[in-house]
């Protein structure tokens, strides 16, 4: 079993910036990639971003490339989510995913094999 934690929401006013961190325990997780994923009310979970184990390899939706920035720190067995430039359409829920299935870059829910509870990030305009 694996464990993930979110941590960092909160509300922010339309041009600011958030960091968001996950926190993995449980199972170790190398050598599988990692991804965030967001929920806005009335609408389907939806891809933000994926890192490959290393690193090396990392995808971003459309909609948040070049604002967001996704890390991992494998010896402290974290994964953050650097927002900035933050849109009132940002606001949603945002997961924290862990796939067990190997080093897969997947912008697909279903890959996906852990998920945290979620933070709630809101952007004011």
């Amino acid at each position: 079993q694996v464990q993930l934690v979110e941590s960092g929401g909160g509300l922010v006013q339309a041009g600011g910036s958030l960091r968001l961190s996950c926190t993995a325990s449980g199972r170790a997780l190398s050598s599988n990639a990692m991804g965030w994923f967001r929920q806005a009310p009335g609408k389907e979970r939806e891809f933000v971003a994926a890192i490959s184990w290393s690193g090396g390899n990392s995808a971003y939706a459309d909609s948040v490339k070049g604002r967001f920035t996704i890390s991992r720190d494998n010896a402290k067995d974290t994964v953050d989510l650097q927002m900035n430039s933050l849109k009132p359409e940002d606001t949603a829920v945002y997961y924290c995913a862990a796939t067990i299935r190997g080093d897969y870059v997947t912008d697909r829910p279903l890959m996906y094999d852990y998920w945290g509870q979620g933070t709630q990030v809101t952007v004011a305009s």
